[in-house]
């Protein structure tokens, strides 16, 4: 693993702005008696969200096994520089999920959002950002905006925790002196945390616990339309998104046009994505509409088409297994014509996995499933309010005292027993 420079994010990255900053702007004039600070927020990258508020940034790069180069957002302690002494400060890796960033643990502000709470509580708090989203859309070789070859944008999950997170969890070890560090992760980063140990079983050792919100496995019990709907063309339509020049997905203004203007109509076999995929990020009862667009802002951050044929192959095979590439090159990859399972066996690290009653994206009986296969699960934890969902672990009003408050509580138990 090759270590880049460290950078204080002061200068570092002057002039960038939020994913869709451009967009905001535009919708501006429409958006009137929008609060003045949502607006700002909604422009403003995680480094400018941190400096804004009073908290001390960092951005940190490192580089892959296979050339993705990424970024990491840290907050070495909080604004008002906590309770422990610094060099005495645990450790807690925040990895985001599907099309987002390390944004979604801070757009809720101060006091609310997660990475915030953190910090203030004592921690130190890094967040990842996986190959390919707004962050982290280097590489050594592979150019993101090539039309051509497409190199860049042949990964699935599989590869973001067999290559991203060893790359991210050893730099943060290093850098911190730290020899453990706790890890949430919300959807796929509870995905990706899965591959990572039962693909290198040796990183168990570097996890204090494994607090899971939601983390996508299997899909034996899902009742999502869109995701059933859409499943059986896994194959189908990363074949043909590659074939177009297209490996990207919702990482930038022009494909998100494009794919409105050509996809959101009553023919496409893709018109389930335009009908359902906002309204199940608003629905919530708790979700404040002010905010929409500081949400807007920063989501989609992008991510690989093949990224979302893992999942539908999941969903297809009803099964928790490797990519499946076709017979040749499953035979080459894995020794074997078919994708190996996940072998969940191997995974020993203290899991808390947390669920919301009304979460369509992980059914609860899924996550259930999962727990009996992980060998030291310690317990699944239900979020009081009934109707809490997928995305209300990351923009509900209650959030904090729904779940952040016990979720602190989980992470010291976790260390009370692990040191």
């Amino acid at each position: 693993m090759m270590l880049l420079i460290l950078f204080l994010c002061i200068g570092a990255v002057a002039g960038r702005r939020s994913p869709h900053a451009e967009y905001i702007e535009e919708l501006e004039q429409s958006l009137v008696g929008t609060p003045s600070d949502v607006l700002e927020d909604a422009k403003l990258d995680v480094p400018g969200l941190l400096i804004k508020y009073g908290y001390p940034s960092e951005i940190h790069s490192v580089e892959t096994e296979d050339g993705y180069i990424l970024e990491m957002h840290r907050i070495p302690h909080g604004r008002n520089e906590g309770s422990r002494p610094k060099q005495n400060r645990p450790v807690v890796f925040l990895m985001h999920g599907l099309l987002s960033s390390s944004a979604d643990f801070l757009v809720l502000g101060p006091s609310t959002a997660l990475g915030y709470i953190l910090s203030d509580a004592g921690y130190d708090v890094w967040l990842g950002n996986a190959r390919g989203n707004f962050y982290s859309r280097n590489h050594r070789r592979h150019n993101p905006d090539s039309l051509i070859t497409q190199r860049f944008w042949k990964f699935s999950w599989d590869e973001i925790g067999n290559y991203d997170l060893p790359a991210m969890i050893d730099y943060v070890l290093e850098v911190t002196g730290q020899q453990k560090v706790h890890y949430v992760g919300h959807s796929q980063g509870g995905t990706t945390f899965l591959v990572l140990n039962s693909l290198r079983p040796e990183y168990n050792e570097k996890f204090i616990s494994f607090q899971g919100l939601a983390p996508a496995s299997f899909f034996t019990y899902n009742e999502h339309s869109t995701f059933n709907a859409l499943a059986p063309y896994e194959n189908v339509l990363e074949s043909a998104a590659f074939a177009m020049g297209v490996g990207e997905i919702f990482g930038n203004r022009e494909f998100m046009t494009w794919f409105a203007t050509n996809h959101c109509i009553e023919d496409s076999i893709l018109f389930p994505l335009c009908t359902n995929t906002l309204p199940g990020i608003t629905s919530s009862e708790y979700f404040n509409s002010t905010l929409l667009p500081l949400i807007l802002g920063h989501t989609p951050a992008g991510a690989s088409i093949r990224q979302v044929a893992h999942y539908g192959q999941c969903i297809r095979f009803d099964a928790f297994r490797r990519y499946d590439h076709d017979p040749i090159r499953n035979l080459i990859n894995y020794g074997q014509l078919q994708p190996p399972n996940y072998d969940l066996s191997k995974i020993t690290v203290p899991a808390y996995l947390h669920y919301g009653l009304k979460d369509r994206q992980v059914d609860y009986r899924d996550l259930y499933l999962l727990a009996r296969k992980l060998p030291n699960t310690i317990g699944v934890y239900k979020v009081a309010r009934d109707s809490f969902n997928h995305f209300d672990f990351l923009w509900a009003s209650d959030v904090k005292e729904m779940f952040y408050d016990r979720l602190l509580e989980y992470l010291k138990l976790a260390e009370t027993q692990c040191f």
